[in-house]
């Protein structure tokens, strides 16, 4: 029996996961099938243009995506920025929309020679990581609370220089209130009621790092807020990543908070507004 090429692995592979509704079917099953060969995608599709063998192994990753178990918990890795993470269960996987945020901190850290930057709520590090590793001499500390999403930080943060602390967001870092340049978050911000659809969030991202508290899932931003007003300096930079829906209730908590100046609506990259910033007075 001829052994089964590269080009028919992956046409059936694409087949199975789009069957099992995957997003994104072709790219995810080349993905597979690289990270078994440890090859980019873009050799994978040459490849697969020269008749090569299937990797041995592909068809037990394809069941396993097909099962909706996040592409980066079968590979162990999340890229985010110019960084590769390793990530895993327990810890949030970063989106492409949260680059946007990270560029603005980015931008912000940058103004300030050593700027301090923390960033609250780390999950699996890529806010932090991306600061520190783009704004050389930048002074940067990251807080997560989940045992298991700090172990993956750790990881992830350790060779950056990043200062990683376990604690909450709401009392973290007290010993350093007003000391900070920027301040950036991810925090959870999901309502209870507004279970993800893709089963990938729902089964695999972990609740703590999902689901905001309150009926409105404001609980955890209106406290990331209040922490970010007691840990900058005076004229220090916080952004905080949100829902969509969100954008005019955070506008209001900051404006009504009375401490801060240009606060403003961050639009992602498919101009949703994700985001705001605002400046401490």
């Amino acid at each position: 029996m001829a052994a089964v090429t590269l080009a028919e692995a992956l046409a059936e592979a694409a087949r199975l996961l789009a069957e099992a509704g995957v997003p994104s079917p072709r790219v995810d099953a080349e993905l597979l099938a690289a990270h078994l060969l440890g090859e980019s995608a873009g050799r994978v599709r040459a490849l697969a243009l020269t008749g090569a063998a299937s990797p041995e192994g592909l068809a037990e990753l394809v069941a396993e995506r097909a099962r909706r178990v996040p592409l980066q918990h079968i590979t162990g890795k999340a890229y985010f920025r110019h960084l590769e993470l390793d990530v895993g269960p327990g810890v949030f996987i970063p989106r492409p929309e949260t680059e946007t945020v990270a560029q603005h901190a980015i931008d912000a850290a940058r103004q300030t020679p050593g700027a301090k930057v923390v960033d609250l709520g780390t999950g699996s590090g890529a806010i932090a990581g991306s600061i520190a590793s783009e704004v050389p001499g930048a002074e940067v500390y990251a807080v997560e609370l989940s045992e298991l999403a700090h172990a993956w930080a750790a990881r992830n943060l350790e060779p950056l220089g990043v200062v990683l602390v376990r604690g909450d967001l709401r009392t973290a870092l007290e010993e350093h209130d007003g000391t900070f340049d920027v301040v950036v978050s991810n925090p959870p911000y999901i309502p209870p009621d507004a279970v993800p659809v893709d089963p990938e969030v729902a089964e695999h991202d972990p609740e703590l790092a999902l689901y905001g508290g309150g009926a409105d899932g404001m609980e955890l931003p209106r406290a990331t807020a209040a922490s970010a007003a007691r840990l900058l300096k005076s004229g220090g930079y916080f952004i905080m990543e949100h829902a969509e829906v969100q954008a005019p209730a955070v506008s209001k908590l900051l404006v009504d908070a009375g401490c801060w100046n240009d606060v403003g609506t961050v639009s992602d990259l498919t101009g949703r507004e994700r985001a705001t910033a605002a400046v401490k007075r």
